[in-house]
């Protein structure tokens, strides 16, 4: 007899399914698991046999051999324990088979027979609902499977209470999804004491998730504003949300199943390593980008970052996904994210303060920006110098709109984006028009095209910075409430790609 159980495992996001079947047959008594198992799923064995004699459960004194289909697929993690063990009890009738069979399985065993919340739950409930199954999991990863709500998820604390189950003992409640978390910062734009044209610039790029780039002398307050890019974007959608936690879900970083609505934000050190940023390392793991899919990328620092680790981000600010390329895998993850940059003019940062410049300036400021390079340059939608700000400012009291105002700003930006691009995939905000649909919707009037024109052979712009500048005009238009693409739009949209020089 061979009994089944089914589990999944993980390439990216994708949960793909895995029959686990075990067999006795003759021969000397022995424990195998076959079908390309890393060292974890090996060493399942130990804790399967461990959590049955804890039970007073033992193995029969033939030859175990559990098989994990398609065998040619990387089986890498903890969370095959249970649906081995599932097999191993179907396969000597103390459950029943055929409610193993309809049923998809996840988790790490104790030596106890207790069962230890592993990563991927979400994903695994995703694909429970596609085939049409039940999700056992672990008791602590039950809220989070719950959110997928097609799914049937059913958490329990222990390989006892698994048994009793199936058995009809004492049949275990579905999960209840975790909370909705809130951002606790509580941060607001009226923090941040003057900086008015940074303010203008942040509701741009949150309108329209515009890249941006700001330059500024040491204290100036970069971080300050970029902390604060959160409060004014407007909430996951349900279907964004789920998205998201997938991939935190994969990194193990949702907190008691809660699924946040609110936009990611991630701040990597400028020390981190390529693994840390695109992806890779054991089990090929999401990184920085694809941890801020649907929300922001602050890279503070810019010019500090590795050189290499900056120029792999050209193609996943293109395309919104990248490919973790290992020997025997190819993991696709997403990562349409904003990308928010920091940096100072010069190594020590005060290039523009004639008083407390170095000796050698303008090079060291030409030799410091130059780190970055002219295609990368490129791809930042809006360009930012932020001058310092006086201490005698400080007491002055606080201008400009709150958060909450220039979210509403925001949001109803995004409504008229939303509406414009319905039915397209993978185009939701005016960051990802491009070609014919972008001359369409930007296309300007007959005094914006001239005014363009102009700026174009004056100062040299790219066809993609030509393009960029469409799409920030297009983005101003929104937050007006205008229908067209008019000259003075052009102009703002402009003065911020021809900020400070650099490639167009």
């Amino acid at each position: 007899m061979v009994a089944r159980a089914y589990t999944v495992a993980f390439e990216g996001i994708e949960a793909r399914r895995v029959e686990v079947q075990c067999a006795f047959s003759p021969g000397m008594p022995s424990f195998s698991i076959v079908g390309l198992p890393d060292k974890a799923v090996s060493e399942a064995r130990e804790r399967v046999r461990a959590a049955l004699n804890a039970m007073a459960i033992a193995l029969p004194a033939r030859k175990v051999t559990i098989n994990m289909s398609p065998a040619d697929l990387p089986k890498e993690g903890s969370h095959f324990d249970l649906p081995i063990a599932l097999a191993v009890l179907a396969a000597l009738e103390i459950i029943p088979a055929e409610e193993v069979e309809n049923t998809l399985a996840l988790g790490e065993l104790s030596l106890d027979g207790s069962l230890v919340p592993v990563i991927g739950a979400l994903p695994a409930a995703m694909a429970a609902a596609e085939d049409d199954r039940a999700l056992i999991c672990p008791k602590a990863c039950g809220a989070e499977a719950a959110w997928v709500g097609a799914a049937k998820v059913l958490a329990a604390r222990t390989l006892p209470a698994v048994i009793q189950h199936f058995t009809g003992q004492s049949p275990l409640d579905p999960a209840d999804p975790g909370e909705v978390a809130t951002d606790p910062t509580g941060r607001d734009l009226l923090d941040v004491k003057g900086q008015e044209r940074a303010k203008r610039a942040l509701e741009i790029a949150a309108a329209g998730r515009h890249h941006l780039m700001m330059v500024g002398s040491p204290g100036a307050g970069k971080s300050m504003l970029a902390a604060r890019l959160p409060s004014i974007l407007p909430p996951l959608s349900p279907s964004e949300a789920l998205e998201t936690s997938m991939i935190q879900s994969l990194a193990g970083h949702l907190d008691d199943g809660g699924i946040s609505r609110t936009r990611p934000f991630r701040e990597p050190h400028h020390t981190a390593s390529m693994a840390a940023i695109v992806g890779g390392g054991r089990g090929a793991k999401p990184g920085e980008i694809s941890l801020a899919h649907h929300g922001v990328l602050f890279m503070d620092e810019f010019p500090e970052f590795n050189r290499t680790v900056l120029e792999t981000l050209r193609q996943p600010i293109e395309t919104g996904e990248v490919v973790v390329a290992r020997a025997n895998a190819h993991v696709r993850y997403p990562c349409r994210f904003m990308l928010v940059a920091a940096a100072n003019p010069c190594k020590c940062g005060y290039l523009s303060d004639a008083n407390r410049a170095c000796s050698k300036a303008p090079n060291c400021g030409a030799d410091y920006m130059g780190r970055i390079s002219g295609p990368l340059m490129d791809r930042f939608d809006l360009r930012l110098e932020v001058p310092p700000v006086e201490f005698t400012d400080l007491d002055m009291p606080a201008t400009g709109d709150s958060s909450a105002t220039v979210a509403t700003r925001v949001a109803e930006a995004r409504a008229i984006q939303e509406t414009r691009f319905d039915g397209h995939e993978n185009r939701r905000v005016n960051a990802d028009a491009e070609g014919a649909m972008l001359e369409e919707i930007a296309a300007p009037d007959a005094e914006g095209r001239e005014f363009l024109t102009k700026v174009a052979d004056r100062f040299g712009l790219t066809a993609r910075g030509y393009h960029r500048v469409l799409r920030v005009a297009r983005t101003i238009a929104d937050l007006e409430g205008a229908a067209d693409v008019r000259k003075p739009h052009l102009a703002e949209a402009a003065s911020y790609r021809l900020a400070f020089s650099q490639p167009n």
